[in-house]
């Protein structure tokens, strides 16, 4: 496996699916991706992990509804001070939806949004790096945010999480920066006002690695979920969109 376990300044480093019914999202993921479930006690308030072949890859935690959010996949990007991220954040136009707060000896987090309306996770690494697996099947692979204002967004992340950002296209048709370039590009930020209804907020996307993505979306319906966007040759691996059995939408790419 290509385990990790350090992630450069602004690299997403963790995913975390907010859920309505962590017991059936959790046999969800563990019969598609194979992952088990640790569950590290009462004292982290009902938060489990995801492991692929006894690594983490990824978190878990209810949904209440109190907060009126859809269940859903969130990014958390790696800073190096997670109290200065937020402040430069609300300085950058962002807002704060949790402050910078310590989790145990894990780690700090925080919970932003940008001038676009994406929510996105801050997280300071203590004794938790973040995913210690990527881009293998069954762990996260890719990191997308589509928005409304692409040079609003670049600039925030450019800004914020003093992100090395590079133009991969920058053409009417298809705007597409990313965290780094080449070979080690980390993270994308795609122009989707075409295609992104009105109304509907800009958001990050998280992408998880499988063998067969079309096998996989098969699975995906078995198990109660549902083909969002069906299996498309990209020249970076087929690529399909699919929601879990509680409506949370993630991406496969294999």
């Amino acid at each position: 496996m290509a385990k990790r376990d350090v992630y450069p300044q602004g690299a997403p480093c963790w995913v975390e699916l907010l859920t309505s019914d962590p017991d059936r999202s959790g046999e969800f993921y563990r019969r598609l991706f194979r992952w088990a479930i640790e569950d590290p006690g009462a004292d982290y308030g009902g938060y489990r992990n995801f492991l692929l072949d006894g690594v983490r890859v990824a978190g878990s935690m209810r949904n209440d509804g109190d907060s009126g959010v859809s269940d859903l996949w969130s990014v958390y990007l790696t800073t190096d001070d997670a109290e200065k991220t937020v402040a430069a954040a609300g300085a950058a136009g962002g807002q704060v939806m949790v402050p910078a707060m310590d989790v145990m000896a894990l780690g700090r987090m925080a919970v932003v949004v940008d001038p676009t309306g994406a929510v996105v996770g801050v997280w300071q690494p203590g004794e938790h790096v973040g995913s210690g697996v990527t881009g293998e099947p069954g762990a996260p692979s890719w990191f997308e945010l589509h928005t409304h204002d692409h040079d609003g967004a670049v600039a925030f992340y450019r800004d914020v999480f003093r992100w090395d950002a590079h133009a991969m296209s920058d053409t009417p048709e298809f705007r597409y920066t990313t965290l780094f370039e080449g070979d080690d590009a980390a993270a994308g930020i795609i122009d989707a006002s075409g295609f992104l209804p009105e109304g509907v907020p800009s958001a990050w996307s998280v992408y998880f690695g499988v063998a067969d993505t079309d096998a996989a979306l098969s699975e995906v319906v078995a198990l109660g979920g549902e083909v969002i966007a069906a299996a498309l040759d990209t020249p970076y691996g087929r690529v399909a969109t699919a929601a879990d059995c509680t409506g949370a939408i993630f991406k496969l790419v294999g």
